[in-house]
């Protein structure tokens, strides 16, 4: 050493950079826990001889530093499934012990640069992402290096060792709830949803309603019957005004929200039709308000305090030192109101 050389002591941090792996698999190392490879295992301690690391106090003080903010990254504002989910993780999140804090995006928003200036100005613990689209996270996700977790969207295939999932089956739910229209006789239908150039929900949601047509021998005609609004009653509201003028025949809507779904009810309430008598609606998410709408919504349920408490427990893992990612789905159920009516004389099979 030169004389007049300032020397700073070795952290953890530095440990784990050497050794090629995370701090919590370090802290893992110290601390004698099982959960760790025995290559791994020996590398750590071989650099912690190295440098005659003194771990005890260096971990007391990066413990003291740590942050325990939980990020929860919002694509959509007024969004009601996702009011819930919040409400639910905010709970799960003082409960263990951290804070949540909520970050809103438009439908527009590019939610991996919020949650990277969320990041840099924060330095969270962990995260949850509320709304997003695949193709934003495998362009950019490889930047965010703390654990993660995508809420009523898969990230299996994505491949990231810190993004996890946990969602419901979106495109099974689709078909059941186009199922439940086909099976009270009903050909003439319509969708309402989101942008399927730029909403993964919507595609896949999509995809299950066309799957279930083919399956029952049937075409969906896109042109004229789908018509494409954002996740909020305003929008759904004009959607179905243009659906009406363009398909009047109509005796059967699916929306991929129950927020779209109320909008609906009232553009066709407002053009001296009724629901379920005229026109049948079910609607996609459960939301509190789908039961108290008139008529009462029939709805594919989405258990938000499941999502919830199953997200927090694989966040809650990855920041205990798991490395690696866990995609769980989880059930949704057809919740049957007073929207949908069934027809007294079915079509022939070949309607569409």
């Amino acid at each position: 050493m030169l004389f007049g050389e300032e020397v700073f002591p070795i952290t953890i941090k530095d440990i784990a950079r050497e050794a090629g792996c995370s701090v919590s698999t370090v802290s893992r190392v110290i601390s004698g826990h099982p959960d760790v490879s025995p290559v791994t295992r020996e590398r750590v301690q071989a650099l912690i001889r190295l440098h005659n690391f003194s771990p005890n106090n260096n971990a007391q003080r990066l413990k003291q530093q740590e942050s325990r903010t939980v990020g929860i990254i919002v694509k959509g504002t007024s969004n009601a499934l996702f009011a819930s989910l919040i409400e639910h993780l905010q709970t799960h999140i003082e409960q263990a012990s951290c804070t949540a804090a909520v970050v809103y995006l438009d439908e527009e928003g590019d939610e991996l640069q919020a949650a990277l200036q969320f990041c840099r100005e924060t330095h969270p613990c962990g995260l949850f992402f509320l709304g997003s689209n695949r193709s934003a996270f495998l362009q950019n996700f490889s930047e965010i290096t703390v654990p993660s977790v995508l809420l009523t969207a898969s990230a299996k295939g994505m491949n990231f060792p810190n993004l996890s999932s946990v969602c419901i089956d979106d495109a099974a739910g689709a078909e059941a709830a186009m199922e439940f229209l086909l099976e009270r006789g009903h050909r003439k239908i319509a969708v309402i949803g989101g942008s399927l150039s730029s909403s993964d929900a919507s595609r896949v949601r999509f995809a299950g309603f066309c799957r279930c047509f083919e399956r029952h021998g049937l075409s969906f005609e896109r042109d004229g019957r789908y018509e494409t609004a954002r996740f909020s009653l305003s929008s759904s509201y004009r959607a179905m005004g243009r659906l009406l003028d363009s398909f009047p025949e109509v005796t059967g809507v699916l929306c991929m929200s129950d927020l779209m779904a109320i909008g609906v009810l009232r553009a066709i309430c407002d053009r001296g039709l009724r629901a379920p008598d005229d026109i049948s609606v079910i609607g996609f998410d459960g939301i509190e308000l789908s039961r108290y709408c008139v008529p009462k919504l029939t709805t594919v349920l989405q258990d938000t305090e499941k999502i919830a408490s199953r997200g927090i427990s694989l966040l809650l893992e990855a920041m205990s030192g798991r490395e690696r990612a866990v995609y769980e789905t989880v059930p949704y159920a057809i919740v049957e109101g007073e929207s949908v009516k069934q027809l007294t004389a079915l079509p022939s099979p070949d309607a569409h």
